[in-house]
């Protein structure tokens, strides 16, 4: 218990000595510098409208049909359904067994 406590000491002590004596500020002085920025509010005329989509016309021609109104919605099994075949599948390969058994006496 003694021993513990000594170390912890040292160790607490070692860790504030090394604090107070790494340098990490340099002890010269420098003045604060502002940037200037003399244009950052001064008014102007607004930029010219610009588009960021790249085209802006329609791409579909005479006699086309969009997927969407032909294709036939996926349908999704429910997880129940096919647990339920798994299980059925699983049962039947554990259920197989020899038909007849043979001793040798």
């Amino acid at each position: 218990m003694m021993k513990t406590l000594l170390c912890a000491a040292f160790v607490l002590a070692a860790t504030a000595a090394f604090g107070q004596t790494a340098t990490v500020i340099p002890s010269q002085a420098y003045p604060t510098y502002v940037p200037d920025h003399p244009q950052h509010a001064s008014q102007q005329s607004m930029a010219m409208e610009q588009s960021i989509l790249e085209t802006n016309c329609n791409v579909s021609a005479h006699g086309e049909r969009p997927l969407w109104e032909f294709a036939s919605p996926r349908v999704e099994r429910p997880l129940g359904d096919i647990a339920r075949e798994l299980r059925r599948q699983r049962d039947f390969l554990v259920a197989k067994k020899a038909s007849s058994v043979v001793e040798n006496q």
